[in-house]
């Protein structure tokens, strides 16, 4: 098995850091998002309990379907549902015992210690005192007999293994040992503000280290994650942290100065920014997205870096709502998504995907599509992108939009990074360091 990275932060301190993670993880686990569920959970902790906790619940969630299934070993019977929370901890035991560089007694300790943060549970303590000294006792023939089934060999769920597996048979389980990984934190530099090289300078004067990514002239891949506030720039906007992959989007839109942007399904805005960094003058660039809470971030995101789009809260699919009528030049839709291409920096992915959700996505992504398409002037470009790995929500959904638009032309995108498919180009988890991304390119025929 691969060894998740050493904590931040002391283990020793983390006693009310592991109360919090467990309840993020429980909340994972009746279906909410670790995105929402972490921020509220570790509020009033201290700063150094904040970032151990943010680490034990992202890793506990990253090993989430192996470490269900050791727990299934050590339990006479299922844990009930009022006792979700103290199940996430026994996860958290489990993940400390397994993948951190911390002393066993001093893992079962602090976890039992955390029980009693957790409620009024008397039993919990010895619980959970008995079910992780027994892990440490019976530890090889219990890995032994999980790693027979799909979860605990791999920690993915089965489904997801195999479909992965289906869509990328000479590269499933490559996809798979990068999803455990932990994802570097990468950044993208305002390139009409500032270059490279000098940001780079400056990021070492302020005491950081990081280099610039060999295929994405706007990326630079720190060498250890930090708190954006300690970024030189960050506050003037000449950082933003995102991913390499993502980076790409706007390149390929290939916009230009006097023509009419729309960046649909826009939120949080950082396809927007660069769009804006790579584009001086657009006519117009609106960013449209339904949710208005992530627009909110968008806003901010604007409001950071002294950027200007129109922002509207509109549903793509539903154009008459929103929409001038007039025509767009460039049009990018990152298309809602199984977001199977970025599970290792969201591993509650794992936890919340289901394989029912694939064909509802598939069709709203065809649906979004057709809409964009009614919006986009003859010989304009819309770059269809999404984080999915699954074939069905990217070449699939591309194919079909094609055989019933003939005024619809792909063209093919040459690069160096990812592969080619049939239609558009896909880039696999941890290639040239990147997340899991697709594109394609198509162009509205003139007349």
């Amino acid at each position: 098995m691969n060894a998740s990275p050493p904590p931040p932060a002391r283990p020793a301190l983390g006693r009310d850091a592991r109360a919090a993670a467990a309840r993020a993880v429980a909340a994972v686990q009746r279906g909410q998002s670790l995105g929402a569920a972490l921020p509220p959970a570790i509020a009033v902790l201290a700063p150094a309990e904040r970032a151990l906790a943010q680490h034990l619940a992202f890793g506990t969630l990253r090993w989430a379907p192996q470490l269900q299934r050791i727990l299934e070993q050590l339990l006479d019977k299922p844990l009930r549902k009022r006792d979700l929370d103290l199940q996430a901890l026994a996860l958290i035991g489990l993940f400390q015992l397994l993948y951190l560089r911390v002393p066993g007694y001093a893992a079962v300790s602090a976890t039992v210690e955390a029980a009693r943060v957790l409620g009024n549970r008397p039993w919990a303590s010895a619980f959970l005192n008995a079910l992780l000294r027994r892990f440490e006792r019976e530890r090889d023939a219990l890995l032994a007999r999980v790693e027979q089934s799909p979860e605990g060999r791999y920690a993915h769920p089965a489904w997801l293994v195999e479909r992965i597996r289906a869509d990328w048979p000479g590269e499933w389980e490559q996809v798979l040992a990068e999803n455990n990984r932990q994802p570097p934190m990468t950044l993208r530099v305002a390139l009409d503000r500032v270059c490279r090289v000098d940001w780079l300078l400056r990021l070492r004067a302020a005491g950081l280290s990081g280099e610039p990514h060999a295929l994405v002239a706007s990326a630079v891949v720190l060498d250890q994650a930090v708190e954006v506030e300690r970024l030189p720039g960050f506050a003037e906007g000449l950082v933003s942290v995102q991913d390499a992959g993502a980076q790409l989007a706007a390149p390929l839109l290939a916009a230009a100065p006097q023509q009419r942007l729309l960046d649909a399904c826009a939120a949080p805005g950082g396809k927007t920014l660069h769009i804006l960094e790579l584009t001086p003058a657009p006519a117009e660039l609106i960013a449209l997205d339904q949710d208005p809470l992530r627009l909110a971030r968008l806003r901010q995101n604007l409001q950071r870096t002294g950027r200007l789009a129109s922002v509207v809260c509109g549903d793509l699919g539903d154009p008459q709502a929103w929409w001038d009528g007039r025509a767009f030049d460039r049009i990018l839709l990152d298309a809602p998504c199984s977001a199977s291409g970025v599970v290792r920096r969201h591993p509650d992915i794992k936890s919340l995907r289901r394989p029912g959700d694939l064909e509802p996505l598939a069709a709203r992504q065809r649906r979004l599509l057709r809409a964009a398409w009614r919006l986009l002037a003859p010989g304009g470009i819309l770059l269809y992108a999404t984080c999915s790995l699954f074939r069905a929500e990217n070449e699939g959904v591309v194919t079909r939009f094609l055989e019933h638009h003939p005024d619809a032309l792909a063209e093919s995108i040459t690069a160096p990074w990812g592969r080619e498919l049939g239609q558009g180009r896909q880039i696999l988890p941890g290639e040239a360091g990147m997340d899991g991304f697709y594109y394609a390119r198509l162009r509205r025929r003139p007349g």
